[in-house]
């Protein structure tokens, strides 16, 4: 609430209100929290056994590893935000105008430094 106060007005702000709240809700874990979104909790023994789906000695076939892994690159993917039509267009013409431009850069420099070897060396014919 003394954070309301200090805002002045946006002390009405609903925003306002879940932040209030979600920062006393992270006060009362006793866990320390990353701001990366990477901290993690230590699982206890009970709850590591209880998440174990198959022996330690068990080995999955290969056919249930492909198909495992063909899952994770599905769920990879739809995690992926693709870009629009625009900005594929915009990136792609970036790129082509970059690859345009160092490949002119490197046809003149083999160009000079062939005139150059042939100035130093001769010309065999």
């Amino acid at each position: 609430m003394a954070d309301n106060k200090r805002r002045g007005e946006d002390a009405g702000d609903e925003r306002d209100e879940v932040v209030d709240d979600v920062a006393d809700d992270e006060a009362a874990v006793d866990e320390p929290v990353s701001r990366g979104g990477t901290a993690t909790r230590e699982r206890t023994k009970a709850e590591s056994a209880e998440r174990k789906t198959r022996k330690d000695g068990e080995r999955i076939g290969l056919f249930a590893r492909i198909a495992r892994f063909f899952r994770e690159v599905v769920a990879e993917l739809r995690k992926v935000i693709w870009p629009t039509r625009k900005e594929l267009l915009t990136y792609t013409a970036v790129v082509v105008t970059f690859v345009a431009v160092v490949l002119t850069i490197v046809g003149l420099l083999d160009f000079a430094f062939a005139k150059g070897v042939l100035w130093v060396f001769g010309n065999p014919s």
